[in-house]
């Protein structure tokens, strides 16, 4: 018993961190054991001074958890080859197939925090390379891994304990619900969450009893069954937009156009239908691909985040939720962190003071929420208050503008502590600092269910374009473009010529053209539109 005490002690660092239940001793073989015993402990390891291993340490798990809840974290990284549940100290070993897997996953953990049933859990490297299970005394945590490895390789799951764990999938077509649906979801979104599993055919989406719904279809059933194993019931954002998910009776789904309402990677060449922008066939043929990259390099996604919201502020041309949503559900239970202020009001500040008016602000802020207030600070003028329509879009501004440049400065923008803009007293002259746009007609979300939900993204030097009257020409539009103090790299029409993509050369300039030009009057009552594009031309 000495020896084994000894081994233990080796190389191991001594953290302030809870004991391991005494199921667990170190092996000569550098393996974990289980083998019941309660005598045996075994102190926590520093996952910031242990070597990459294929064991991975998980700490803090909510009461009651599942073995399948555990195996969700590591899914959608590699194949899952043990687990060891050790429930009364809410902790658990996950072993992957791979180092390489495993190194994806503690770094993809890093950066965004894992929940399990909206608890945040640890995630570690364990000292150990191998994980040795008793499986009398683990049965039912092997019965839900066996289960799981039979779908992973595409057979047949076998009852274990006495137990059925899984039944064969009865079709490649999933029904999804989305629950609690708080932020926008997009059929990208979905793809991008869904592929982590196989590769996803065809997707529909359509609202029914006033809820967003999808028929998604894979390659083949087994592919379905482990996503819905692993997805089913999670939250693609935090505490909200809830995926339930369930077989369709369809076995195979026909798809007449590719837009933003449905989409069959198998067919760029299918036409946008009416009234709908054409996906461009180079996307729908990245898009139709297994998304490795989503979390195969996550350092790389997920680059920064904003000080106050959570939400990741910058993923090149994804769009910051699209990304993060993706990663989040398709990575477990997982939730980005932050939520939503009690309120909807933002402070702004380091302002430009001698260019800012609470109307740029509108319109800048209206990109991502129905902006109601704007109070320019009479005693500091580089700072203001917003008031949104709901925390919501509060968080959704705040997450997306912290750190821009606006007139050539870095705006910081935090949640406020003010819950509404109080107007000026009747009859008080506030110099125009203090604006009341609540029965503007410009509010790009006071529809419900309107497009403009699904195209959110961050602010980015390519612009996105509509309106357009007929008669108007590119020349037209980049001069237009240059006037507002920037340099216009390209231009793209669609194919009705309504619609436009226009890249200026740097954000910056990007974020100047929308403020000057959106609701630009073209004439013949064509007002411009203008929003920032996650494409590129």
């Amino acid at each position: 018993m000495d020896g084994i005490a000894s081994d233990v002690a080796v190389g191991v660092k001594r953290s302030s961190d809870e004991l391991l239940s005494g199921s667990l001793y170190n092996s000569p073989n550098s393996s974990v054991t289980a083998n019941g015993s309660d005598s045996k402990k075994l102190r926590v390891e520093d996952s910031m001074d242990s070597p990459p291993s294929r064991v991975i340490h998980i700490r803090k798990l909510p009461n009651e958890v599942s073995e399948t809840e555990v195996i969700a974290l590591g899914l959608p990284f590699g194949k899952v080859t043990n687990i060891l549940m050790l429930k009364g100290k809410n902790q658990a070993f996950l072993e992957l197939g791979t180092e390489e897997a495993a190194v994806t996953m503690v770094n993809y953990y890093t950066a965004v925090t894992p929940q399990v049933r909206n608890v945040p859990v640890f995630i570690q490297y364990s000292n150990h390379k191998e994980l040795k299970t008793d499986s009398a005394l683990n049965q039912r945590a092997q019965a839900v891994l066996q289960a799981v490895s039979a779908v992973q390789e595409g057979g047949s799951p076998s009852s274990a304990a006495g137990e059925s764990v899984l039944t064969p999938a009865p079709s490649p077509v999933l029904r999804i619900i989305i629950d609690n649906m708080f932020y926008p979801v997009t059929l990208d979104v979905l793809q991008q969450i869904f592929s982590k599993f196989g590769t996803v055919m065809k997707i529909i989406t359509f609202t029914k009893n006033n809820q967003f719904q999808a028929l998604l279809q894979f390659s083949d059933p087994v592919n379905a069954q482990q996503a819905k194993l692993s997805l089913d019931g999670q939250n693609i954002y935090n505490s909200c937009c809830t995926l339930r998910i369930d077989f369709s009776k369809l076995v195979n789904l026909n798809v007449k156009y590719n837009n933003d309402k449905s989409r069959d990677y198998t067919r760029p060449e299918l036409p946008a239908g009416d009234g709908q922008p054409p996906v461009d066939p180079s996307v729908a043929a990245t898009l139709s691909k297994d998304s490795t990259s989503l979390l195969g390099t996550p350092s790389g996604m997920v680059t920064s985040y904003s000080s106050g919201g959570g939400f990741p502020s910058s993923l090149g041309a994804i769009s910051p939720l699209s990304a993060a949503a993706a990663a989040a559900a398709a990575a477990g239970r997982v939730a980005l962190s932050g939520h939503s202020g009690p309120g909807g009001v933002l402070l702004v500040s380091n302002l430009n003071e001698e260019m800012v008016t609470p109307q740029s602000l509108f319109t800048l802020f209206g990109v991502y929420g129905d902006v109601q207030r704007v109070k320019i600070l009479y005693n500091k003028k580089d700072s203001a208050l917003i008031q949104m329509s709901d925390g919501n879009q509060a968080q959704l501004a705040m997450s997306h503008l912290n750190g821009q440049k606006m007139y050539g400065k870095i705006i910081r923008v935090t949640l406020s502590k003010h819950q509404t803009v109080q107007l000026p007293r009747e009859g008080l002259d506030d110099q125009g600092l203090t604006k009341d746009f609540t029965s503007s007609p410009l509010h790009r979300f006071k529809k419900p269910g309107s497009k403009n939900f699904q195209n959110i993204f961050p602010p980015s030097a390519t612009l996105h374009l509509s309106n357009i009257p007929e008669n108007v020409t590119e020349e037209d539009l980049r001069l237009l473009f240059s006037n507002s103090g920037g340099t216009v790299k390209a231009f793209k029409f669609f194919q009705d010529r309504k619609m436009a993509l226009l890249q200026m050369s740097t954000v910056e300039e990007a974020i100047q053209a929308l403020i000057d030009l959106h609701n630009y009057d073209m004439g013949r009552g064509h007002r411009l539109r203008v929003s920032f594009s996650k494409s590129t031309i």
